[in-house]
């Protein structure tokens, strides 16, 4: 045996095992909205491989990127073929989608937002993935600036009691997000003990019922019914909250779900605009 030649082929073949410095993710398939829209913001679109079904923000997202996924269905096969190298997705809704993605060997990152702050952390989060830290940290400023304006113009202003429905059938009330921003608009969340439970982040906890809501007495009712429309119908012929302020005076608006309901920098850029102009019509006739 050629113990020399052994021994330099052995060295020669080293350098293999080696891996190279890793490069940011190249081919990122977004489940949810929120990732897509930062990600087109900071110029950093040519990594995204894959989108949900529901993303509306940026309209051109939808003609340049493949939708393979709802929010709580997606294709596994679609999705794996695009040979993703980072799957985002938000919430624990997800976990079954999730799971089947990992169980294919993909790397997947879900993160479980709920609070204004949660949401801040995880858009700084995915800017730092894609090398984007700074300008994520300017466009976090200018919305952090935006919400104490609007906290400003509101605080000394008469409030007014705001139920916040995120569906129908079972009736459930806002997430934390939109209780925290309906205070900072100048209104008063009605349930907002609810967001004092440990679980508040369960949609499950946020359950309640016609009658529950007539003695919490809102002023106004703001519907967001995620991937529908609201049905004021519906609303006007519950009885159980008919003697309200915000049926007899027929308070009642709707925000659409894709600028209020997904965690994410169009909660920011229009969102809160869109809530506080309801809350304050709602003053004017309270």
């Amino acid at each position: 045996m050629n113990t020399k030649s052994s021994e330099t082929s052995k060295s020669d073949s080293l350098p293999t095992l080696i891996p190279e410095l890793p490069r940011l993710p190249e081919r990122i398939v977004c489940l949810t909205e929120e990732s897509v829209e930062l990600l087109y913001m900071l110029g950093e679109q040519h990594r995204i491989a894959g989108i949900s079904v529901y993303v509306v923000r940026p309209e051109r997202a939808r003609k340049e990127k493949p939708m393979v996924t709802s929010f709580i269905k997606g294709d596994v096969a679609k999705i794996k073929a695009l040979n993703p190298d980072l799957i985002i997705g938000f919430s624990d809704i997800q976990a079954e989608l999730a799971a089947s993605l990992i169980k294919e060997g993909l790397p997947v990152w879900i993160t479980n937002q709920r609070s204004l702050a949660q949401i801040f952390e995880t858009m700084l989060q995915i800017g730092t993935m894609v090398g984007r830290s700074n300008d994520t940290l300017a466009l976090l400023q200018q919305w952090k600036d935006k919400l104490e304006a609007v906290y400003g113009r509101n605080k000394e202003k008469e409030r007014v009691r705001v139920f916040f429905q995120e569906w129908d059938d079972p009736l459930i009330h806002g997430i934390q997000w939109v209780a925290e921003l309906i205070e900072i608009c100048g209104g008063e969340n009605c349930l907002s003990e609810d967001m004092q439970h440990p679980d508040s982040h369960k949609a499950a906890q946020r359950i309640t019922s016609v009658e529950r809501v007539a003695e919490s007495q809102p002023d106004a009712i703001i519907g967001s019914w995620c991937g529908k429309p609201v049905d004021f119908h519906w609303i006007r012929h519950q009885d159980g909250w008919k003697d309200t302020v915000a049926l007899q005076k027929d308070l009642l608006f709707e925000i659409d779900s894709s600028i209020i309901l997904q965690p994410g920098p169009a909660l920011f850029l229009e969102g809160i605009d869109e809530l506080e102009r309801h809350i304050d019509r709602a003053r004017a006739r309270v």
